[in-house]
């Protein structure tokens, strides 16, 4: 066992329990940290990998909980913004793809501590929106939660169905992002010798996340998740 595996898998699990719990959230906890250990490509890669399993795991008991309309706006807004994502993923030397991630994080954390979410329903625009926005920022930085999560929020759904929808979501979205990843060749053996070296640690997360689903304090949950999100944006910023 090395250094970097130790602090690989305590990473992924991590990230994976909080998955597990809130249904999004495993490339935004882990992405502030994988990209020490392992190339920021590699862990894109990765983690949509571990977050299209664990989706299908998680939506298949609250299935019953989707709202079809809703769904099909993100996934068609998806579809339209995944392409440029995989093509800045492609692009992008490490260092810049480094500093975006860090800005990236910064925004959703200043956004979170500012609670500057839309409140009450919205239009399919919102939805048509936030897909895009997801399939790009999900195919270049493997996180596409965050304008998901904006949406989802706004809808006021119960915790059932929040959950649901997000992680039907990510069962079409992160499969699109997958098969943009094997077109452009980033389906590399790196990855593939990643994703079965911390499966172990991925699956550990995952499995207590949904068993601790619904009996944790969520909001405190959250303050502990951003605040670490907070500092490693900043040091990805700064260090790049």
């Amino acid at each position: 066992m090395t250094v970097a595996w130790a602090i690989g898998a305590l990473v992924v699990f991590a990230a994976s329990l909080v998955m597990g719990l809130a249904g999004f959230g495993i490339a935004l906890v882990a992405m502030a940290f994988l990209p020490w250990v392992m190339s920021p490509v590699t862990a894109v890669v990765l983690l949509t990998i571990y977050a299209l399993v664990f989706s299908v795991v998680m939506v298949v008991p609250l299935v019953r909980e989707i709202v079809p309309r809703a769904l099909v706006d993100l996934l068609v807004g998806s579809a339209v913004g995944t392409p440029l994502g995989v093509w800045v993923l492609a692009t992008l030397p490490v260092t810049a793809l480094n500093r975006l991630i860090g800005a990236f994080l910064l925004l959703v954390c200043i956004l979170e501590f500012r609670r500057a979410l839309p409140t009450g329903a919205v239009g399919r625009g919102w939805g048509l929106t936030a897909g895009f926005l997801s399939g790009v920022i999900g195919a270049a930085l493997g996180t596409p939660g965050p304008p998901l999560i904006v949406y989802a929020t706004a809808q006021n759904w119960s915790p059932r169905s929040f959950k649901a929808n997000v992680t039907g979501f990510f069962v079409v979205n992160q499969s699109v992002i997958l098969l943009g990843y094997w077109w452009a060749g980033l389906m590399t053996p790196d990855v593939w010798e990643a994703t079965a070296v911390f499966a172990l640690p991925a699956l550990a997360g995952v499995v207590a996340g949904i068993a601790l689903f619904g009996k944790l304090d969520p909001v405190r949950f959250r303050r502990v998740v951003f605040a670490l999100l907070s500092f490693s944006a900043l040091v990805l910023l700064v260090k790049g």
